[in-house]
């Protein structure tokens, strides 16, 4: 079965992807798998303090996916791995990866306009030879009709 990993934010690129995978999946008998990803903190606080940002900041991020992911269920019939991970996003997916050897593409959306992001940056960049799977780039332009269209 093939497996399209998304990472999910609060941006309309992370939307963009999850729509292109969902879509790709459903028409290729295949799941998808989303990392919810929460920043690590920057500061440390007295240790309660900084348990309950982290907690807070953990479950935004749940909220975060549990719309998207009763969509898919809703249109495929199957319900997406959910996966909250704490880190810099970029060592997080690269971790995702070595313990999912499953994973059929990694799913990203570019930024409709300026940079295209950090993760896409990132993998696209010098790390585009070293992933174990196919990296796909949905531009973050493309309309709900046009992502349809290609997947």
């Amino acid at each position: 079965m093939r497996v399209y990993l998304v990472i999910m934010d609060e941006t309309p690129e992370a939307r963009v992807a999850l729509r292109f995978a969902s879509r790709r999946a459903a028409k290729t008998g295949g799941t998808v798998h989303i990392i919810a990803l929460v920043p690590k903190q920057q500061f440390v606080a007295f240790g309660g303090v900084q348990a309950t940002i982290e907690a807070e900041a953990k479950s935004r991020a749940e909220v975060l996916v549990m719309a998207p992911a009763g969509n898919l269920f809703n249109e495929s019939g199957r319900m997406p791995a959910i996966s909250v991970r704490v880190g810099d996003g970029a060592k997080v997916v690269q971790e995702y990866l070595a313990e999912h050897g499953e994973v059929a593409a990694l799913v990203l959306g570019a930024a409709a306009e300026g940079t295209p992001g950090p993760l896409v940056g990132h993998f696209a960049g010098q790390r585009a030879g070293q992933l174990p799977c196919p990296l796909m780039i949905v531009p973050g332009s493309l309309d709900d009709e046009q992502i349809d269209a290609l997947s």
